[in-house]
């Protein structure tokens, strides 16, 4: 597996003739940011950053125009100066190749991702190949195993048991279409035990991003109705939980808990339990639930050198990989090869306040990640990626990777 994300690809070298950004709307109608790059061969790559701002100290910010200035689209904050760095870097590197502008890209997040994957898109058109196969330096790809949002977090009282998200896994799908319908029967079937709890239509607790909503506000209720629906599908499904990383939980709260729920329920995977900084915390949690996939987020950062720390100190054992953390494609690449040469498994994200791009459907093929996290399959932003994995399942002769406990 290469190190470097455009190696011995011809069309990389080609000098870029033209950088365009312009102010587009997410799939909540915030202002996010599009861009366009044209290689002086006349090859088109265009992409559309997603605009959820992380809150986490240790991520890349965006740039954004200050309160007050330029506000519009449901009166938040545009991203006119962000528009206006890409076109002032836009006026210094014509001519320069697409590998060496990767190495300049250093923020904010918005700006240097949204470049880096227009980038991406040009240099596999130049190609002529999908965006995937030349991120396949190592004849790796693979479609990867979805894990995808059933039922959005609750905000419940106890520290120790507030989730973002509920999702299933599909523990046995022989292929990325068998596992996206196995999905969609669990959604269909925890909706219509919602609605009978409820007797209210699915679409009333339903979420922005298009997750079912546990009205109670309690997690226990969530882990029920996933569980029952679960049973009620004929197939070997797993439940993986994001947990709140708003939350300052201690060991001693975390780990009864989450030993209770596994008792109880057919979890396989867990996201985030503690702090991000809580290194000894992670280490003994990372101790006591050998057993589950223990998936690093927050502590991880999309950082090759955390990855590293948390590696001599034997901690979790599944990475997040999130470019819109790192802020571009190479950086995110770095983190995932790292992760996966010192024996960790990698997930490739993406983030909340999407668009219709694609692009990280790819990476997760190309860069054969082993799974994917890209939220609800009920709103197109969503949609377009499974999609594309769908089709690149469908068109390519690749191999499936498959829950891997």
């Amino acid at each position: 597996m290469s190190t470097t994300l455009y190696e011995n690809i011809p069309a990389a070298q080609l000098g870029i003739k033209r950088i365009e950004a312009w102010e587009a709307i997410d799939s909540r109608t915030n202002p996010t940011l599009g861009c366009r790059v044209t290689l002086e061969d006349g090859s088109l790559g265009r992409a559309f950053v997603p605009s959820h701002p992380s809150m986490a100290s240790l991520t890349m910010i965006d740039l954004r125009d200050e309160l007050g200035h330029e506000m519009r689209k449901c009166g938040n904050p545009g991203i006119s100066w962000a528009v206006e760095r890409i076109r002032e870097f836009n006026a210094n590197v014509r001519g320069v190749g697409a590998y060496d502008i990767e190495q300049q890209l250093g923020g904010p997040s918005n700006v240097s991702l949204a470049v880096s994957m227009a980038m991406a898109q040009a240099v596999a058109v130049a190609a002529n190949k999908p965006l995937w196969q030349i991120l396949d330096t190592s004849n790796s790809a693979s479609l990867p195993c979805p894990m995808v949002t059933i039922f959005e977090g609750v905000n419940d009282l106890s520290a120790a048991k507030a989730v973002d998200d509920f999702l299933v896994v599909p523990l046995k799908a022989a292929s990325f279409a068998e596992a996206v319908e196995i999905i969609w029967e669990v959604r269909r079937v925890a909706a219509e035990l919602v609605e009978g709890r409820y007797g209210r239509f699915p679409q009333d607790f339903t979420s922005a991003d298009g997750n079912l909503i546990a009205l109670s506000g309690d997690s226990e209720e969530a882990l029920e109705l996933l569980s029952e629906a679960i049973e009620m599908v004929d197939a070997e499904i797993g439940i993986a939980i994001h947990m709140s990383s708003d939350r300052k939980r201690r060991v001693d709260e975390v780990l009864p808990a989450l030993d209770a729920w596994c008792a109880k329920y057919p979890i396989v995977a867990v996201e985030d339990p503690l702090d991000a900084n809580d290194w000894e915390g992670w280490a003994e949690l990372s101790h006591g639930l050998g057993k589950l996939q223990l998936i690093g987020n927050e502590i991880f950062a999309t950082n090759a050198d955390r990855v590293k720390r948390a590696a001599d100190s034997g901690i979790a054992n599944s990475v997040l990989v999130k470019p819109k953390r790192i802020g571009t494609l190479s950086g995110a690449y770095e983190t995932l090869w790292y992760s996966k040469s010192v024996g960790y498994r990698t997930i490739v994200s993406a983030q909340s306040a999407d668009s219709e791009d694609s692009t990280i459907a790819d990476l997760a093929v190309g860069w054969n990640a082993g799974q994917i996290k890209i939220g609800s399959i009920m709103r197109s932003e969503r949609v377009a990626k499974y999609n594309r994995l769908l089709e690149i399942e469908d068109t390519y002769d690749l191999p499936y990777a498959g829950w891997r406990p």
